[in-house]
């Protein structure tokens, strides 16, 4: 009896400590963070994102919206803010034995990006950032054929700004747009190439929106 309890004793104590030990952890991180080390944000962004490789699609959450959540990279990191791009592409459906378009990379855009900026604001753990920028790659090719990535939506998403969102009820578009995103419209609408926003940290408000060729 009594070795049983001295085991209990001492599982318990193990455990106490481990318990500890890892709380102790968690607040120098938390707290290497919130003072600006950029190593210590580049590597708690980055086992962040390698977690969402590996989780569940939530069911709330569309599986070509999670695909490009998944393929999220991160770019850079500053004191209070970071940078990284993803990538979509069209998603095709078979009606009546033809293929059809039924979103365009623009609008699978405007969905991963919304998705990602309240993942990356709000759902990085012991991290606190001020502002994300998201840059959206997608397939373009040439008059040759040639096929190359090029961006079709920038988005500085800034805390500030995104407390006015209505996460829920808005639609990507709506968000987006309210998050200063920008993109740039052909004559026809279709999407065209962009250069991404100039990136210096913690950016500057922004009212840019899209853009339409003329």
């Amino acid at each position: 009896m009594e070795w049983g309890i001295l085991a209990i004793g001492i599982i318990f104590i193990v455990v106490a400590y481990i318990i500890l030990q890892g709380t102790r952890a968690t607040l120098a991180w938390r707290k290497a963070a919130a003072g600006g080390d950029v190593e210590v944000i580049r590597k708690m962004l980055e086992e962040t994102i390698a977690s969402w490789r590996s989780m569940k699609r939530p069911k709330e959450v569309a599986p070509d919206v999670w695909r490009g959540v998944q393929s999220v990279e991160t770019i850079d990191v500053a004191a209070d803010s970071a940078r990284v791009s993803c990538q979509v592409e069209s998603e095709y459906r078979l009606q009546d034995g033809r293929w059809v378009e039924v979103t365009s990379p623009l609008q699978e855009g405007l969905s991963v990006t919304a998705r990602l900026a309240d993942m990356l604001l709000y759902d990085v753990p012991n991290l606190r950032l001020e502002s994300a920028r998201i840059d959206v790659y997608t397939t373009f090719r040439d008059p040759e054929g040639a096929a190359e990535r090029v961006c079709i939506l920038s988005t500085d998403a800034r805390r500030d700004v995104a407390r006015g969102v209505d996460w829920e009820d808005w639609t990507p578009l709506e968000i987006v747009d309210a998050l200063g995103g920008r993109y740039r419209l052909g004559e026809r609408g279709a999407v065209l190439p962009i250069d991404p926003i100039e990136w210096k940290g913690t950016p500057e408000p922004s009212s840019l929106g899209a853009q339409t060729d003329r």
